[in-house]
């Protein structure tokens, strides 16, 4: 959490907006890619002949409804491979559900995952944008950092961004695109990069995330269906996810620099970074907001650090999970917050409450594309688990695979290509394990097979395709940060940016799984491949 919390303050170099005037040329050539280069185009092109991301959310909400309706008549089910229950396609043209439609749209819009962890967490970057906080820390930073390593250094933030869950696609997403045009390169091009670190590599760490115990606990579960006793500890893939962070980190390098970069060519748009140096008054501001920025640090510290601090968990006192994990979004806000507000102070930008209040303001009032693109994109989420036909897509895929009669790596890269594919229809990481170990877990444990290997399979198929799916939470709020550095950018130029990474990723990835496996190296502390 140190680690990431360093990480998160080398993320102050950007920001959500910065000032808007004139226009900016980035010296890059525009190379020719080949083949390569005209696949991608065709992919934008008819990408982005699909109506607006709100329009099209609409239109896929109503398709569910009309397709729950066709599966519900041809009693379409599937056995859920748990807990043994039947799962029929459900008629959302029923009355009951018809009526739900009407009577959950605000509960859908609320409870819809990204719409909270993104506002709360613009509310500090917001104010610390107005304040001129983030452009002066971007302004000194830039002129010591080497523009060939800012790459690597955002898109290896954006793995590690999953030790605090969903922030890294609201805070590092958006200040990815900002640091690339900062150091004269193109903002698309950042924006992709950290897109492929956050979401592409989700399941990489050098610690310990949220995800480990989750997906354990669900193996866990599906082991104990041949072995009563077994036990599958949050540390079981550590040692393989840890050498995947830098994987992903070299392949998504090589990726920008040599496909994405090169593809965007010469960046015109009209937003700018002011790279001037900093006068007296700005580096005295930095200065004092340097010291409440590590007062701030040191407050959490008391209450995280110690055996029984108030924010770890009240009855195990872990960190993860804890009340600080669950709160990292506010703490990510406050820690813009914060700094901002006293270097606004300091400078003159900021004179009193009003102030401040009026940054809140104007954070807000630039989320209104996005809240509007949000409550549209819950309805179609909400539709699509109320039809189950999510569920169906996902025991039917993972049936499928069940029956092909292959073993050793040739089964593990199906497998994780299966799950590669079901992670464009199911878009929880637990949900769909919870789906699929019950199956695959004691398959692979009656081969041979040890529970751990079976989930760090998953976990490379289900995070490559998180990039290119609209059906992740996040990725409406992808487009809409794009569209930032471009007001026509639609759903297929984010996907064809985002493509070369997702299968560079599942490839690479796979690799290094079967590499593993060749060798029998232990996947984490005590765990192999094999029981």
């Amino acid at each position: 959490m140190t680690l990431f919390a360093l990480l998160t303050l080398l993320a102050f170099l950007a920001s959500w907006r910065l000032v808007n005037k004139g226009k900016v040329v980035v010296a890059q050539k525009n190379q020719k890619l080949g083949r390569l280069g005209k696949t991608l185009t065709f992919i934008e092109n008819v990408g982005n002949k699909l109506p607006d991301p709100l329009t099209l959310f609409f239109i896929l909400s109503l398709l569910v409804i009309i397709i729950s309706a066709i599966a519900a008549s041809l009693n379409i089910s599937v056995v859920h491979p748990g807990n043994k229950k039947i799962i029929s396609a459900v008629s959302l043209l029923s009355a009951d559900n018809i009526r739900r439609i009407f009577t959950s749209a605000v509960k859908n819009f609320t409870d819809f995952p990204p719409l909270g962890t993104v506002l709360v967490a613009m509310l500090g970057v917001g104010v610390a944008e107005s304040t001129g906080f983030i452009s002066a820390v971007l302004r000194e930073a830039v002129l010591i950092t080497p523009t060939k390593f800012v790459a690597p250094a955002v898109i290896f933030t954006g793995v590690m961004a999953n030790i605090a869950s969903d922030a890294g696609y609201v805070v590092l997403v958006p200040l990815g695109a900002v640091i690339f045009l900062a150091v004269g390169r193109h903002p698309l091009a950042g924006l992709a990069a950290a897109f492929a670190g956050v979401g592409g590599g989700f399941s990489a760490n050098l610690l310990i995330s949220t995800i480990d115990p989750l997906l354990a606990g669900l193996t866990q579960s599906a082991a104990q269906l041949i072995d009563t006793n077994y036990k599958v500890n949050a540390t079981a893939n550590y040692y393989f996810m840890a050498v995947s962070t830098f994987l992903v980190t070299f392949i998504g390098w090589f990726v920008c620099e040599k496909i994405v970069e090169p593809r965007l060519g010469v960046y015109q748009g009209d937003v700018v970074v002011q790279m001037e140096q900093l006068n007296a008054l700005e580096r005295k501001g930095l200065r004092w907001a340097g010291y409440f920025l590590l007062a701030f640090l040191a407050f959490l510290m008391m209450l995280v650090l110690p055996p029984q601090g108030i924010l770890r968990d009240p009855e195990k006192f872990t960190i993860i999970p804890s009340p600080f994990i669950e709160g990292i979004v506010l703490i990510i806000s406050l820690g813009f917050l914060i700094p901002g507000v006293v270097y606004g102070k300091v400078v003159g930008t900021i004179r009193n409450d009003k102030d401040v209040a009026k940054s809140l303001g104007n954070a807000m009032s630039s989320m209104g594309y996005y809240i509007a693109l949000a409550f549209i994109a819950a309805q179609f989420i909400a539709y699509f688990a109320w039809s189950n036909l999510g569920i169906i897509l996902a025991v039917n895929g993972a049936e499928f695979l069940k029956n092909i009669k292959i073993g050793g790596p040739p089964l593990f890269i199906m497998f994780i290509v299966i799950s590669a594919l079901l992670d464009v229809f199911v878009g929880s990481a637990s949900a769909k394990w919870a789906i699929m170990a019950p199956v695959f877990v004691p398959m692979f444990m009656l081969l041979g097979y040890s529970p751990e290997s079976v989930q760090a399979a998953y976990r490379i198929g289900d995070s490559t395709t998180n990039i290119v799916t609209p059906l992740m939470p996040f990725f409406p709020v992808v487009v809409a940060f794009a569209q930032k550095y471009d007001k026509n950018l639609g759903i297929g130029t984010l996907i064809s940016l985002m493509l070369p990474y997702s299968l560079a990723f599942l490839m690479g990835w796979s690799v290094l799984f079967v590499v593993w496996f060749l060798f029998g190296l232990p996947l984490g502390p005590g765990v192999g491949m094999a029981l």
